[in-house]
């Protein structure tokens, strides 16, 4: 019997319609758009408005076209992993939320919280469901309401985040495709440099900690940019030697879209050519575990099958890894 592999048989994004670029970011904080693309890359992203509008909302509209180009009922669905650092309560969980929105009945769903790379997380995880020979359909969704954590009076996020969704189904491949590799790593040591320290069971809300805007979240750009740069770029490289590829092999780098020069120097590392990185953190900023799914997404029709893809990440708490698969179908 063939091994059995996870493979994305299908991807979909959604982003909301408002766009917040950086001609009206200088209109609410003393920045420019000069200032913030030399040092992120970033021109606009995109805002989810309105009242009780959560991170579901761009879930379920994501899955939803999802099931639509893959030809499936939501009914077909076995798990949904939702990865995000937003969810739209403490409990139930998201995934759960976004199954009933959907109609998938039949899956059960849990959300998965590993911050810039949860998506990636999440993969890896739902690809072992599918790997064991227990579950045939798999959705792996990342989405992240960032603006519900940001602090539009801090200069330091308020210009990097934004919001948006992107979802995949994993089905079960026997011909060689799919997820190949992946090495996923944490150091819970750099939590102090990423962080939203209230809302949790160790700093319950209170008056104080709104008062004291300890609901947003916070970085330390310069110790975080420089964990980024170095262990995002070493696992990328990292997963190449594992698995004997050279750059030639690889025929797309996706990047977790931080910031763009720390998206170069992954590249660099890997000895990638521009023209074979995914980038769309102009349009879209950091959308934390959407933007990776959304990358796939907007570049679909560019993929072949047999294209050998390395999926790379570095989020808060810290945590990084990187992601070897081979692309399973032609658009």
């Amino acid at each position: 019997m063939s091994k059995i592999t996870a493979a994305i048989t299908a991807v979909n994004g959604y982003v909301p319609d408002y766009v917040l670029d950086n001609k009206e970011l200088e209109t609410i904080i003393e920045t420019t758009d000069e200032w913030i693309t030399t040092r992120t890359g970033i021109k606009e992203r995109r805002i989810l408005k309105g009242e009780g509008q959560g991170s579901s909302v761009m879930g379920a509209e994501a899955v939803k076209g999802l099931c639509e180009k893959r030809g499936i009922s939501p009914e077909e669905i076995d798990l949904l992993i939702c990865c995000t650092v937003t969810a739209d309560h403490i409990f139930p969980a998201t995934a759960n939320i976004i199954t009933d929105k959907v109609g998938a009945t039949n899956a059960f769903g849990f959300d998965l919280n590993a911050a810039c790379s949860g998506f990636i997380y999440g993969l890896t995880t739902g690809s072992k469901y599918i790997e064991s020979g227990s579950h045939k359909k798999v959705v792996v969704v990342g989405v992240d309401k960032m603006s519900s954590i940001i602090d539009y009076e801090d200069r330091t996020t308020c210009i990097i985040f934004g919001d948006g969704c992107g979802a995949v189904l994993l089905e079960p491949n026997e011909d060689g495709l799919g997820i190949q590799d992946a090495i996923l790593k944490s150091d819970g040591s750099g939590a102090q440099f990423l962080s939203q320290k209230a809302g949790g069971s160790a700093y319950p809300p209170t008056h104080e900690t709104v008062d004291a805007k300890e609901h947003y979240a916070r970085q330390d750009g310069k110790t975080v940019f420089k964990f980024a740069v170095t262990n995002m770029a070493d696992v990328s490289a990292e997963i190449m030697e594992k698995n004997n590829l050279s750059s030639d092999d690889v025929a797309w780098l996706v990047p977790h879209q931080a910031n763009k020069r720390i998206i170069d120097a992954t590249a660099r590392r890997m000895g990638v050519s521009d023209d074979k990185v995914m980038l769309n953190i102009h349009k879209y900023g950091n959308t934390t575990s959407g933007t990776i799914p959304l990358c796939l997404w907007e570049w679909e029709n560019q993929l072949k099958k047999g294209d050998n893809i390395i999926i790379a990440a570095f989020g808060g708490g810290f945590t990084w890894g990187s992601i070897y698969l081979k692309w399973a179908y032609n658009s």
